[in-house]
């Protein structure tokens, strides 16, 4: 049962580097992310895999020194777009066409409208809506993560500019929004793996609107 699984999974704090995700398992999650829903389905960033070790050797110190970014096999970056362009839009729009049966009226006319909304905005206001995408996607990663038995830990604590660097994404109009390293905890030295889940009462969480 999903629920299960994600009373399993906690933000893991000591992953232990002789073990990797095997590569079906991988898959498994890296699907669930492409599934996640997004506004207008643009899919508005992308997730980069890294496994090169020396990357993530330089990612590490601007991630405040986080062990779990080389303990882990795989270090997933939410990089979201830079901006919403024409172009980005109209790639969108021809795949639908494509795989749909042909372009429409309503089809076209859709994503024209969302041209003229988006196109005129401003890059940051456009990059903060393309960021809460990539959020949706990563609650879809940790989900599929929880259910694979795969260990996993989101993380907000980087420099989102040397990222970038580290990985040239300015240079393809994207920007680091959050960073997910899987692999499986450790034996020991993790602090966090045998204390209980605590979340907020449910009577001050939820509220029945009736």
């Amino acid at each position: 049962m999903l629920n299960d699984d994600l009373k399993w999974r906690y933000a893991t704090k000591k992953m232990d580097p002789a073990k990797a995700v095997p590569a079906e398992k991988l898959e498994k999650i890296l699907e669930a992310i492409e599934l996640a829903p997004t506004s207008s389905g643009l899919q508005p960033f992308e997730v980069l895999v890294v496994t090169n070790n020396e990357l993530r050797q330089k990612i590490k110190p601007v991630a405040w020194n986080q062990e779990q970014i080389t303990d882990g096999s795989h270090l997933l970056v939410f990089a979201a777009w830079d901006n919403y362009s024409e172009a980005r839009v109209d790639a969108v729009t021809d795949q639908m066409a494509d795989e749909r049966g042909g372009r429409s009226e309503l089809l076209d006319g859709y994503y024209t409208n969302l041209k003229n909304m988006y196109l005129p905005r401003d890059a940051q206001v456009n990059y903060e809506h393309a960021a809460r995408q990539a959020y949706i996607a990563l609650g879809f990663a940790l989900a599929a993560a929880a259910e694979q038995k795969v260990d996993s830990t989101p993380m907000e604590g980087f420099d989102p500019e040397a990222v970038d660097e580290i990985l040239g994404l300015k240079e393809r109009g994207l920007r680091s929004v959050i960073l997910l390293p899987l692999g499986y905890r450790a034996e020991e030295g993790d602090w966090l793996v045998n204390l209980k889940k605590v979340r907020r009462p449910r009577d001050q969480f939820i509220t029945e609107v009736n």
